[in-house]
């Protein structure tokens, strides 16, 4: 008797103790043994252009799922989804049939099919939306815009680059079961709404993008090059207006090569390849600038006061530096020339002998002080840094090939960057996409700032720069971009890849407009050219091209 007694003291004890402390804790349990929990995906921000135009948006897809326990004519419901989804009967019935709290049969069905679905009524057959990215250009700026993987989060580009903004917060749906996992009629949803991701405004614009996709498609498929990478900024903020490497590929459809290999390719080689046409050739690879980075060795010549406008030089056609004679690109020579035809003619002794009085500390500070030692901070991930040799290496040949922009490596934005300083009165500014960020009703929420130094170039220097880049092409090697009615500056290029014995060649140019207060700059770079490959010749025309649709559609009025 006593121990009957014992037992059911200590019973009443646990019970008391359960009922009264552990409540919550069970009821907690037992709500979400009832509870089936479904998501509802959010809306991703949407990208936008300069004036407003939607370039990264949504569309809205379904996913298809079922729940085995809820099912009541497997055979029906086999038919109808292998009927409407396009799948194969087997593979939907090895779905169905599989005993599992919820399958999924399809995502990323056309919103037109899901509901098809759901107006079938079908037990157990669930239907829910879903958001997929969309781009409403396909291709265009696809290595700067990026795209989304399964997810929906970025994976490259300025979708990964502002994913905090742009992605948005998944609601939720708990809907009540009984014990064997079936809904109960009756039973009220309880939901959490989802919401939307931010707005991205950008300082892209569509029409400068398409110009310039039109400018490089046209010239890469004229000189059969590897690539063509366009840039077009704002000298005096670093605003980018567009930004161009083509082949670009089919934003929507990223996972498939935007050419057929020569071979069948998977795995392993064929994430390469992928890997390889998402490149964005403007700010992931460096290259030998040539004879635009000329800009440079003249400014810092200026600014170190080793040579003026009308310093005289005398080109044999060849300079020997130590034991090596390298040549200037016209082989008689371009004889007696003051410093502002030296520039004009692109003469390589003249900037060998300016390279030379600066000395390699004093290179290297200048370089340093326009950007060209350290990466721009633009606003896009996988930005490369400069491949240069280490100062206490640098002796009179390596210091002289380099003032003519061989011997190291930059990227096409870095040299853009530098240039700019140059010519808007010595701001070192920062090149970005990014503007501002507003909520789904358009509330501000971020306007942002970029870092700006002052003082890369002293004002005089910059206007002479301004004035002898303005020769190069009114006189000079890069007539080729003359617009008539506007005064453009420029500087062009060709550089020789490496290994030398190859024979292949970069082309490039770089000009910006006007000339005395420039308000653009840009940049063409064409990548082995096939037959005639001087920058004057097939590079400068491009930016012609470019700046005859954007000039007047910026309303830049003719002189």
């Amino acid at each position: 008797m006593t121990i009957v007694l014992v037992v059911t003291f200590y019973v009443t004890i646990r019970l008391a103790y359960l009922m009264i402390f552990c409540s919550e804790e069970y009821s907690a349990a037992a709500q979400d043994l009832h509870e089936r929990e479904r998501e509802i995906k959010a809306p991703r921000g949407e990208i936008l252009d300069r004036n407003g135009e939607v370039i990264a948006t949504n569309k809205t897809v379904c996913t298809i799922s079922v729940v085995h326990s809820q099912i009541t004519d497997a055979e029906q419901v086999i038919s109808v989804l292998s009927t409407e989804l396009g799948m194969d009967t087997e593979k939907v019935r090895k779905s169905v049939e599989k005993v599992s709290v919820r399958e999924k049969i399809k995502s990323n069905v056309d919103k037109e099919t899901g509901d098809k679905i759901r107006n079938y009524n079908l037990d157990g057959v669930k239907v829910d939306e879903d958001f997929k990215r969309y781009y409403p250009y396909d291709s265009m700026a696809s290595k700067v815009l990026g795209f989304t993987g399964a997810d929906n989060q970025g994976i490259i580009g300025l979708e990964v680059q502002y994913e905090q903004y742009l992605k948005g917060t998944n609601g939720k749906i708990l809907t009540m079961t009984d014990a064997k996992g079936i809904e109960l009629n009756g039973m009220a949803e309880n939901r959490k709404e989802s919401i939307p991701g931010n707005n991205l405004y950008t300082s892209l614009d569509v029409n400068i993008q398409k110009y310039a996709e039109q400018a490089a498609s046209k010239v890469l498929e004229a000189k059969q090059a590897n690539y063509v990478s366009i840039i077009v900024m704002n000298p005096q903020n670093g605003e980018i207006y567009a930004m161009v490497n083509v082949p670009e590929f089919n934003l929507n459809t990223p996972f498939e090569l935007n050419y057929t290999p020569d071979t069948e390719v998977s795995g392993e080689e064929f994430q390469k390849l992928l890997n390889k046409m998402w490149r964005n050739q403007c700010i992931n690879d460096t290259y030998e600038p040539g004879s635009t980075f000329k800009i440079v060795t003249a400014t810092a010549g200026l600014e170190e006061g080793v040579v003026t406008k009308e310093s005289t030089f005398s080109c044999p056609g060849f300079r020997i530096v130590e034991d090596r004679r390298i040549r200037c690109h016209k082989n008689g020579g371009h004889g007696a020339e003051n410093f502002v035809q030296g520039i004009m003619n692109s003469c390589n002794p003249v900037f060998m002998d300016v390279g030379l009085r600066i000395g390699p500390e004093r290179f290297f500070y200048y370089m340093n002080k326009l950007g060209l030692m350290s990466k721009t901070g633009v606003d896009l991930p996988g930005e490369a840094g400069t491949i240069i040799h280490k100062l206490e290496n640098v002796g009179t040949v390596e210091l002289a090939t380099m003032s003519f922009g061989q011997s190291f490596q930059i990227t096409p934005l870095q040299l853009l960057t530098a240039a700019s300083a140059v010519i808007n009165g010595g701001n070192l500014v920062t090149p970005h996409f990014g503007v501002a960020v507003e909520d789904e009703n358009g509330n501000l929420l971020k306007t942002f700032e970029y870092p700006v130094t002052s003082g890369a170039v002293s004002s005089k220097t910059s206007e002479d720069m301004k004035f002898m880049l303005e020769k190069v092409v009114s006189e000079g090697g890069g007539k080729n971009a003359i617009i008539e009615g506007y005064a453009i500056g420029g500087k062009t290029a060709t550089s020789q890849k490496l290994p030398r014995s190859a024979h292949k060649y970069i082309s490039s140019f770089i000009g910006f407009a006007p000339a005395d207060d420039p308000q653009l700059i840009a940049i063409c770079i064409i990548d082995e050219p096939e037959g005639i490959y001087y920058g004057g010749t097939i590079a400068a025309p491009v930016i012609r091209e470019l700046y005859e649709n954007i000039l007047p559609y910026l309303q830049i009025k003719k002189d």
